[in-house]
């Protein structure tokens, strides 16, 4: 029996990914190189994967020595304006309002840190709908390691047989089976590029079908 629903943030509430990799991508058409959605995707989701850094990247790239502060801070400011004009991705609401209206505890876990998806969960209006929330400073490893989703767990006293993943990415697919626990792929624009291995469902987004009919189907998986 279904008891806890847990969500990653990043991709899956609200498309954060995209802009900042448009950012990145200018930053690099200004130096003449390029950034592929792969490149960027190793570490959407997580770093525990990976140690890619763009500026770091793009130094080697071009063989110069660049101002890794000023540029993180244009690209900050870039994509930020971006992802302060949009809303929740299709469906997230309803399917918070229909976990809480289903008696199911609800939780988020995300590879990024405490200020930034509470900030943002406070300024949707969705933050008063999590029971637990998840976040780097929680645990020793991120994703696509478990740690963020066995914490989740316990905290919403869940077994990772009672409970359901929503995840964007690769790193987080992986994270979530590494911790025993049902998920379900919901890939943005960007994640939707990538290669993704072992999810147990996959929707094109939380529109696609209503939550009921979601853990209806899990029966027969």
């Amino acid at each position: 029996m279904i008891k806890a629903l847990i969500f990653d943030f990043d991709g899956l509430i609200l498309d954060t990914e995209t802009p900042e990799l448009l950012a990145w991508q200018e930053i690099y058409r200004e130096y003449g190189q390029d950034l592929s959605a792969r490149t960027w995707g190793q570490i959407v989701g997580g770093t525990a994967a990976s140690d890619f850094e763009p500026v770091a990247h793009l130094a080697a790239l071009t063989g110069r020595e660049l101002d890794s502060p000023r540029l993180k801070e244009r690209v900050r400011e870039r994509s930020l304006a971006s992802i302060n004009r949009q809303p929740p991705l299709p469906g997230v609401n309803e399917y918070l309002e229909d976990g809480r209206r289903l008696g199911l505890g609800l939780g988020i876990a995300s590879s990024s840190p405490h200020d930034w998806v509470d900030g943002h969960l406070k300024r949707l209006g969705l933050f008063q709908y999590f029971d637990t929330v998840r976040a780097r400073e929680d645990v020793p490893r991120t994703k696509p390691e478990p740690d963020l989703f066995l914490s989740a767990l316990y905290a919403l006293g869940a077994l990772p047989d009672q409970a359901v993943v929503f995840e964007d990415s690769p790193n987080g697919v992986l994270a979530a089976k590494r911790a025993g626990i049902f998920v379900v792929s919901v890939p943005n624009p960007l994640t939707a590029q990538l290669e993704f291995d072992g999810e147990d469902m996959r929707l094109v987004s939380l529109a696609e079908i209503s939550l009921e009919s979601l853990l209806r189907q899990m029966q027969t998986h």
